[in-house]
């Protein structure tokens, strides 16, 4: 029985009247209905979270939580409270919104500042009411408790030369203002930022060095779009000692940017994970200065044995995702010893054999998870792929939606692993 079903009928159950003398006549009292006892905070927070964690999208579970929020008082305030943990900023009037909403002068206004963990900020400077670099500012001010934070930039088209569906290489040619001093004073000013994604749709170069400069209490960071060019007045390495990167640039950014970066990340860095290939020097500096640490590295895939080749000296590599079903066969037989958990993507001509014999040989491997391309689900050696799992007890776990599955990738490579 589903919960919010479960939870209806608990709650629906009638308490029968106690019987009385025939020459008793009851008073008022007796036979009025027991008031129903109200749920426990706790129990509330679990009911609709349980339901929030089955939404398909964020609009799902926003959705979900406006219409919980209208069941009683103490159901408002729970779901406003997990509402407003996640936000979204696309304009003013949606700043003004959520500003209003926010109002710290008042109790229920400063609770509702202090739920949002995650904030994510869409600077579209080729709209006409778009979000202003100060607004956002301000925005994350009123926010002590924010954690992540997710900003796209956008440039603006020159007039007459907006064209709808232009592919990205010409709106990466779009200009877009650096963030102004006041902007960047008031980002200092406000909460310590430990996550940061950062999408660069425009020819602005300056935008990543202003941002990395404000947090320096940053772990982990994801940056794509343009790809940063290290400039001749470019600050000193970057402070922060970084967990966490994943990058999905055009174009990957030079061996210089990567030194300049991971300047202070060489005892921290656990993280590894591109949205794009790329290219081998880049790739090769990095498992070099970085490799004998990592413990979860993702790539859409390894198109030559020369990346191939490098995974070895990841010594303790614990997690590799993979999406493409062509990986050379001699890919997996190189894999570290000591992987808990195998990511790839699989169709009618992948070969199977030598993940079967990985799976067969690692009593480490506690997951194996597949995406699905055409004709995987009726490849031969799937069958002995579910059995050799179900024998070592290893986890097997079936994708057939690409964008969950990228959606659940970029969730769970983020994360540190336990």
């Amino acid at each position: 029985m589903p919960l919010f079903d479960f939870v209806s009928t608990l709650f629906a159950t009638r308490a029968w009247p106690l019987s009385h003398p025939e020459h008793t006549t009851p008073t008022t009292a007796a036979i009025s209905t027991p008031a129903v006892p109200a749920m426990p905070l706790e129990l509330v927070l679990t009911v609709i979270e349980t339901a929030c964690a089955d939404a398909d999208s964020d609009e799902d579970r926003n959705r979900l939580l406006s219409t919980c929020s209208l069941v009683c008082k103490a159901w408002s305030t729970a779901s406003q409270r997990l509402l407003f943990s996640s936000i979204t900023l696309r304009s003013q009037s949606s700043f003004q919104l959520f500003m209003n909403a926010a109002d710290r002068t008042t109790d229920h206004g400063r609770t509702l500042g202090d739920a949002v963990k995650r904030m994510r900020v869409v600077l579209d400077h080729n709209q006409p009411f778009s979000l202003h670099h100060h607004s956002f500012a301000l925005a994350v001010t009123v926010c002590p408790n924010i954690q992540e934070l997710d900003i796209a930039l956008y440039g603006c088209a020159e007039p007459g030369n907006d064209v709808v569906g232009v592919p990205d290489v010409s709106r990466l040619r779009r200009s877009a203002p650096s963030f102004d001093e006041q902007t960047i004073s008031l980002l200092k000013s406000g909460p310590s930022i430990k996550t940061l994604h950062f999408s660069n749709w425009s020819e602005n170069q300056q935008s990543i060095f202003q941002l990395l400069d404000i947090w320096p209490s940053l772990q982990t960071l994801s940056i794509g779009g343009t790809a940063p060019q290290h400039l001749q007045d470019s600050p000193p390495p970057f402070p922060c000692a970084l967990e966490a990167v994943r990058f999905n640039f055009q174009s990957t950014p030079s061996a210089d940017f990567m030194k300049w970066l991971l300047h202070n990340s060489a005892g921290s860095l656990r993280s590894l994970h591109f949205d794009r290939d790329p290219c081998i020097d880049v790739f090769e500096y990095l498992v070099n200065s970085f490799g004998s640490q990592l413990e979860s590295m993702s790539f859409p895939g390894f198109a030559s044995l020369e990346y191939a080749s490098l995974i070895p000296r990841c010594t303790r590599l614990r997690e590799l995702r993979t999406e493409t079903p062509s990986c050379p066969s001699a890919f997996y037989k190189h894999l570290p010893g000591n992987l808990d958990r195998l990511v790839f993507g699989l169709d009618h001509e992948t070969s199977l054999n030598s993940i079967i014999d990985f799976v067969k040989t690692h009593d480490t491997l506690k997951n194996v998870e597949v995406l699905l391309w055409e004709g995987g689900l009726n490849h031969s050696l799937l069958p002995p792929l579910k059995m050799a799992c179900a024998l070592q007890g290893t986890e097997l776990t079936i994708s057939h939606d690409l964008q969950r599955f990228r959606a659940t990738t970029m969730m769970v490579s983020l994360l540190p692993l336990i």
